[in-house]
């Protein structure tokens, strides 16, 4: 009996030592992605008052919560700034809380008596406190809510009410917000007239209380208020209210216009939105570039123009789809809304101009992906702060790239009816990536042709979503003469051992070419290719449709740079030359390369590390997309002269920018006006255009303004500004 124990205790402890390494693996994902509270809001009912004298808020918030389990304690998210002075209960007892030392985010509430599965109680919050910055985000390093004289934004992220189980939990409310009467208020849900109210002394003023109402159960609760007019107009049937400062307001229509084809392209592959009305607003510069909540498209100041921001009032307007009507179960699966919605928008380009321009997109997705990508795999989305460059290349590039590659593998019309059938089973709701999962693997075996096995979207799914990685693609091969043409035998290597995909192959020869779909396994795949052609020197090609998201030296080298032009847009030039460096040493000489670094080294005032820089660029021809960088190094170089006192180079290099005829950017106004007027710090802008919209489209980029389509990169001035 007694060896039985002892056996037994050292049983014990191994099962213990072998649980161990799970636990401390699983750790880190836990901590960032926390089981449901036991209570969850079900409906708010919020007067909160802001004041841009102090850029404080002060409110009161109503909430009824249901019980999803038995629980003593409430726990909600708040923004740590605001300062929770009462807690209340539906008879006005005061309930002891306390902020969770662990994570401030958190206010936990001890309930008089514990509450049964599926009852519910009622709490009353009076909160307030300073929203001015980023300082104490919940989104780390993005001001997602900010009180100023001119204005005001309270994004849903900033947790400026008490929120739970954020992203994936559904409420009704009703919203009061009373602001001075200079602003107007757009937001979530059903605006009433504003009601004029008296302000709290004469320097207050008089004031104005909107109130939104909010019946349907959504993640509510995203406003902007300034100096916004309001522009009712219509397009393809859908009322879209644009709000905007009176100069900016000219586009209403366009924006309206951009909002209607977006609808109806989604409408008609998705299935129709239950409530297809729409408000567009300007939200102010300093915070995130663009933002979707139910109903509402917020676009920054900074790309305020209807025909440069199409795509994205696209992605904004899939997001009604992909991250409203249907929501990310956990913060683990947000793979399904931000990632599909990112998807979204080369599925809208290529309806609305072309499969062309849905490519062009997809190529900027892979570069995004390529930025971060070593940074976490997809299903642990939820150890990435959302928002940050690591969680747009992993969530929504290489998320985007996913949904293209599973596309592939189905077909467009497998693929299409998935994502029909996956909004309508789970609209309203929320859902998991293994509900997307088995949803596509239905699909893809139901659409099998006969005779031929379904795609291996299970291994699929395993290898792309649960590992980080990507394959880089070589071939070794040699071609043979036979009776009937030519035979070419080779290998395709790669280095993940894990790999499994099937991957075409193209040979091009003299006559048709010749394409074989190889099953590639693991770093070294064996075929062959019979060819009645001779193939071309330098014409087989792996992939040539890019329908894998895989690395090269060219994909690889633009994401170095990618990743440098957002150092360089925070201030961050040493990092960035570093970037710019990096991509250098993979693809030598790259004309755009050697020019954001020069332009890095001239914000740092190193003006003979910019002009070598810039004359680098100027060595090597480029191809087409960044052929503007030759007409901005001349231009870049006559400042420089300017600056070191020797006009007569700079005279040269300002002509010489002339003599290209480009004008990107309108650098030939810039130039035209620098040959008249030597430049000075601070004087004429001549800023070069950037590569096109940025791989994260949710970055924040303090001062980007579209120019001929191009959002432009310029020196940091105000750090407060980010």
């Amino acid at each position: 009996m007694t060896r039985s124990k002892t056996r037994s205790k050292k049983m014990k402890s191994i099962s213990l030592l072998a649980v161990l390494p799970l636990i401390c693996c699983a750790a880190p994902i836990m901590a960032q992605a926390p089981p449901a509270p036991a209570l969850l809001a079900d409906h708010y009912d919020i007067s909160a008052s802001l004041d841009p004298i102090t850029q404080t808020l002060s409110a009161v918030a109503k909430v009824d919560f249901k019980a999803r389990e038995v629980s003593g304690s409430v726990r909600v998210e708040l923004h740590p700034n605001l300062n929770v002075t009462d807690v209340r209960s539906a008879d006005g007892k005061a309930l002891g809380f306390e902020r969770d030392s662990q994570n401030p985010l958190n206010v936990i509430v001890n309930l008089p008596t514990p509450v049964a599965q599926n009852g519910k109680v009622t709490l009353t919050f009076t909160y307030a406190g300073p929203l001015a910055n980023e300082e104490n985000s919940p989104v780390p390093g993005v001001r997602a809510a900010a009180i100023t004289r001119d204005g005001a934004f309270l994004l849903l992220p900033a947790r400026w009410f008490p929120l739970t189980n954020f992203p994936s939990n559904r409420y009704t409310a009703t919203f009061r917000l009373n602001v001075p009467d200079s602003f107007a208020v757009a937001g979530t849900g059903k605006a009433a007239a504003p009601t004029p109210t008296p302000g709290k002394n004469t320097v207050e003023g008089n004031r104005l209380v909107y109130t939104f109402q909010c019946d349907s159960p959504a993640p509510h609760g995203t406003f902007v208020a300034g100096n916004l007019q309001l522009n009712p107009k219509q397009a393809e049937g859908i009322n879209v209210n644009v709000y905007a400062p009176r100069e900016a307001s000219g586009d209403a229509q366009k924006f309206a216009d951009s909002v209607g084809r977006s609808t109806v392209a989604f409408s008609d592959m998705f299935g129709p939105l239950p409530r297809p009305e729409f408000t567009v607003a300007q939200l102010p510069d300093g915070t995130l570039r663009d933002f979707a909540a139910p109903g509402l498209l917020l676009l920054s100041k900074r790309i305020w123009d209807p025909r440069a921001a199409d795509r994205t009032i696209s992605r904004l307007v899939a997001s009604q789809w992909w991250g409203n009507a249907v929501l990310p179960a956990t913060r683990g699966d947000v793979w399904i809304s931000d990632g599909l919605a990112r998807y979204s928008e080369a599925l809208y380009a290529e309806q609305n101009a072309g499969k062309e321009a849905g490519l062009k997109a997809v190529d900027e997705f892979a570069v995004g992906a390529l930025m971060y990508e070593e940074a976490a795999p997809i299903a642990q989305a939820a150890r990435l702060a959302p928002y940050s460059p690591d969680y747009r290349s992993v969530v929504m590039n290489k998320g985007a790239m996913i949904f293209h590659m599973v596309r592939a593998q189905m077909g467009d019309v497998a693929f299409k009816s998935l994502l029909h059938d996956f909004y309508v089973k789970y609209a309203e709701g929320s859902a998991t990536i293994e509900n997307f999962e088995a949803l596509a693997q239905q699909h893809a075996q139901s659409s099998a042709k006969a005779g031929e096995p379904p795609p291996d979207l299970r291994g699929f799914f395993a290898q792309w979503l649960n590992s980080t990685g990507v394959p880089d693609f070589t071939i070794e091969y040699v071609i043979y003469r036979t009776h009937q043409g030519f035979r070419v035998v080779g290998k395709i290597k790669q280095p993940l051992d894990t790999f499994r995909m099937p991957v075409d192959l193209r040979i091009d020869t003299e006559g048709n070419p010749e394409v074989k779909t190889i099953d590639v396994v693991g770093t070294d795949s064996e075929f062959t290719v019979e060819s009645f052609g001779r193939p071309k020197p330098g014409g087989i090609k792996i992939d040539p449709n890019n329908l894998i998201l895989k690395g090269s030296s060219t994909l690889r080298a633009r994401a170095a740079i990618a990743r440098g032009e957002e150092l360089a847009e925070q201030g961050r030039y040493y990092d960035a030359i570093g970037q710019y460096q990096r991509a250098l040493s993979i693809q030598p000489n790259r004309p755009l390369a050697n020019f954001r670094m020069g332009e890095a080294f001239f914000y740092q005032k190193n003006y003979q590390a910019a002009a070598n820089a810039f004359r680098d660029a100027l060595q090597t021809v480029p191809e087409a997309p960044e052929k503007w960088t030759e007409v901005w190094s001349h231009v870049y170089l006559g400042k420089i002269f300017d600056l070191l006192g020797q006009r007569a180079r700079a005279v040269n290099e300002y002509s010489k920018a002339k003599q290209t005829n480009d004008d990107t950017g309108g650098a030939q106004q810039v130039a035209e006006q620098l040959l008249k007027k030597p430049y000075a710090e601070g004087g004429i802008s001549a800023a070069a255009p950037s590569t096109g919209a940025p791989p994260g489209a949710t970055a924040v980029q303090p001062q980007a303004v579209p120019t001929n389509e191009r959002p432009i990169l310029k020196k940091r001035t105000d750090p407060s500004s980010n």
